[in-house]
């Protein structure tokens, strides 16, 4: 052992220190690292740079750009919407189709992302099924870390493994290759928590409530909304067709309020922002606020050839994505105190309705265009999330107050989410003929994405989680080093003196085993950057195919499933679940021994020695 390799070797330590502690960021720790190699002479400027230049870091950037693309044209909101419907009051089901969903949505991209965007649905099931979220949330995070064995694109690990064949000259890995792996994985995974939920969030969830966002339901508890929302089809022959909605007087004839319309637009419905000179077509389906208890529902759709629809969930909250809703305060010295809405306009000035009023803590009743405004009036508004936005730019006449909970749950770009899921569907096949490298097919995927607006310039930057890059190019020079100081060569020396003179299965399981013991410590992103040479190395020095032995490396990184510090979905979930460290150790210990086992012997099978 060589001083340079004992500097390495010492840096190294002193890096997964500090990676355990937490005293410090992970992305400075990376950077320091490539300082601390130039400034040692160990690697020089262009080596410890080296990965700033790695195709698969523009790849993995890319991918976070086109996951932030179906989160915000809601796909992936779609999804957890339909896992709600699909699973029910069984959390069994519940868990399988978390699991299932998970891993699906996380094989394209990225899996921290999933389970950020799945923490809300799965807090929201369990207060409906009244249980713990800690049975639920380790299934979603192990869920997640599975999903980075369904493609090859799916976790930052395979990229990084899949790199270093490259650079040995070697054809990298398939975009399906993993897959078989990842779908046993999963079918253990649903299996195995199915047992382990029983003991888990054995504690129930002891978060406090207080300071929690209002929600719709608040909302419509508070301004007695119950009963009052319809659905109504405009059929041919309306009297409605054709007329400006301030010319059909509905409020005041009615009591009627037309508070959205959802239109057919390219073979789809979508929801149209209402104001007084909006016109109604045939197929169109109105979304009304009926403030007048007396009105006949069923004789003014005849008298109109309206056609009552089903409405699911209470004042339109099942639309919360379409649909907004939020509180405004009549401003001291508001052009409106003293007006009725009637005279003020305030939905042709606004874009939005009110539909609830409420003076002096107490909710006014009947037809509310008539009622002039006083100062200090709580208003209800109803309308498109982007005019509701924009109402809480303006501070002249009203104050927006606090939005609800639902308002993190909208998809900014819900309209371009067949475009998204063309762009995905695109990038997948480019990948899978291997004749465009898969940088270029993510970055294609990316400026389509954004040619079809389904995400902008400022969301793109913002969507890349810069930490997880850096981390990667500082913790890639790592390797580089270990190589030229022969510390590549002492580790694979010491696996050949261990399971050498065994069969290479023993070698597979040293490796897994040693990957696992090192993703404890450091990320498993870190764990593939510094295994995937050695890797590499032993099966040449065995003389053998060095395809199952970087597989068995990239199946041992995605099985973080042993403390909340071996992957950010595991700390994700953490809180949410109401889990302690020993939590993680307990349940992720025996499942990591089981994918050890069936990964050993399923990954010759699949890639032969």
């Amino acid at each position: 052992m060589n001083k340079e390799l004992i500097w390495v070797l010492s840096l190294l330590a002193i890096a997964i220190a500090l990676f355990v502690s937490g005293k410090m960021r992970m992305d400075v720790v990376a950077l320091l690292v490539i300082i601390a190699f130039v400034l040692s002479g160990t690697l020089t400027l262009q080596e410890a740079m080296m990965g700033f230049s790695d195709a698969n870091v523009i790849l993995i950037a890319a991918l976070f750009v086109i996951g932030e693309g179906l989160v915000r044209t809601g796909v992936a909101l779609r999804m957890g919407e339909w896992l709600m419907k699909a699973a029910g009051s069984s959390e069994a089901k519940m868990l399988a189709l978390l699991m299932l969903t998970v891993a699906g949505l996380g094989a394209f991209m990225s899996s921290t992302g999933v389970v950020a965007i799945f923490i809300p649905v799965v807090l929201s099931v369990s207060a409906k099924m009244n249980r713990s979220p800690g049975r639920l949330m380790m299934p979603l995070s192990f869920a997640g870390l599975i999903s980075g064995m369904m493609t090859l694109v799916a976790t930052a690990p395979n990229l990084v493994i899949n790199s270093e064949l490259v650079r040995e000259g070697l054809a990298g890995f398939g975009f399906f290759d993993v897959t078989p792996i990842g779908l046993v994985a999963l079918v253990l995974g649903i299996g195995y928590m199915l047992l382990a939920r029983f003991w888990l969030g054995a504690a129930e969830n002891k978060q406090a409530k207080k300071g929690q966002e209002r929600t719709f339901r608040d909302l419509i508890r508070d301004y007695k909304l119950s009963g009052r929302a319809r659905r109504l089809a405009v059929h041919p022959g309306s009297s409605l067709i054709g007329q400006p909605l301030d010319d059909l007087q509905l409020r005041e004839r009615y009591g009627i309020n037309v508070v959205g319309l959802e239109r057919w637009r390219k073979f789809r419905r979508v929801m149209v922002p209402v104001t007084g000179v909006t016109q109604f077509r045939v197929r169109d389906v109105l979304l009304i606020d009926m403030s007048a208890a007396d009105i006949d529902i069923r004789e003014f759709c005849s008298e109109h050839r309206l056609e009552p629809l089903i409405l699911r969930g209470e004042y339109f909250s099942d639309r919360a994505q379409d649909v907004g809703m939020a509180e405004a305060l009549i401003y001291p010295d508001s052009e409106l105190q003293g007006k009725t809405l009637r005279e003020s306009s305030f939905r042709t000035r606004y874009g939005v309705s009110v539909i609830g009023i409420r003076r002096r803590g107490e909710v006014l009743q009947g037809i509310l265009s008539d009622l002039p405004l006083e100062l200090g009036d709580c208003l209800l508004v109803i309308g498109d999330w982007k005019k509701i936005r924009q109402l809480q730019l303006q501070k002249r006449d009203v104050l927006l107050l606090s939005l609800p909970a639902e308002v993190k749950e909208v998809a900014p770009a819900s309209s371009q989410a067949p475009h998204a899921i063309f762009c995905l569907a695109l990038m997948v096949a480019m990948m899978l003929t291997n004749e465009i490298p898969n940088p270029v097919a993510a970055l294609i995927a990316c400026l389509l994405m954004g040619k079809f607006r389904c995400i902008d310039m400022e969301s793109a930057y913002r969507a890349i989680h810069w930490p997880s890059i850096i981390l990667i190019v500082g913790m890639m020079p790592f390797a580089l080093a270990l190589q030229k100081t022969g510390g590549i060569t002492l580790i694979v020396d010491g696996l050949m003196d261990l399971a050498g003179g065994y069969t290479p299965y023993v070698m597979l399981t040293c490796l897994f085993a040693l990957c696992a013991t090192i993703g404890l410590f450091i990320s498993n992103t870190a764990t593939a950057v510094l295994m995937a040479p050695v890797g590499v190395a032993a099966a040449h020095q065995m003389g053998l195919s060095p395809y199952p032995f970087a597989m068995i490396v990239a199946v041992a990184a995605s099985s973080a499933f042993m403390t909340p510090v071996s992957s950010p979905v595991n700390t994700l979930v953490l809180g949410p679940g109401g889990y302690r460290f020993g939590d993680f150790v307990k349940t992720g210990v025996p499942f990591t021994l089981l994918i050890m086992a069936v990964s050993v012997v399923l990954v010759p099978l699949l890639f032969p020695f």
